[in-house]
């Protein structure tokens, strides 16, 4: 990561600590690691799935809404925040690598340097109680 702006760096630490699932993302979309907490709720550890495009982890866990209908990726907080470099939230519903289907609430927030360019986003999510 030494290639990387210090505040994904600090971010990755950061998430690191956090006992909540966590996603972190660089300018372009690409998922840079998600932590422990993530793991346990997705089914698959960060050294098994690696880094991810965009295109890869909006889709690779099925999203979709109460009804069962598929949320499209410009949809998802973390998405929103990458084009449009502004905090979002949702809850939907996603599909765990082991099958689980799983409510989550997502926010999503742009992360911009000193220097305020936009160096990526961090999205924090919770599953909620409700585990089908």
């Amino acid at each position: 990561m030494s290639s990387r702006a210090i505040e994904i760096i600090l971010s990755r630490q950061l998430a690191d600590c956090l006992n909540v699932p966590v996603f972190l993302v660089d300018p372009k979309g690409n998922l840079m690691f998600y932590n422990a907490p993530a793991e346990g709720l997705l089914g698959r550890r960060f050294e098994e799935t690696g880094e991810m495009p965009m295109e890869m982890w909006s889709t690779a866990f099925f999203p979709t809404d109460e009804d069962g209908n598929a949320v499209p990726p410009e949809q998802l907080p973390l998405v929103t925040s990458i084009q449009k470099h502004v905090p979002a939230h949702k809850t939907f519903w996603v599909k765990s690598f082991d099958g689980r289907s799983i409510q989550i609430s997502v926010t999503a927030i742009p992360i911009i340097g000193r220097d305020q360019e936009f160096v990526g986003a961090i999205a924090i999510f919770w599953d909620n109680p409700i585990d089908i």
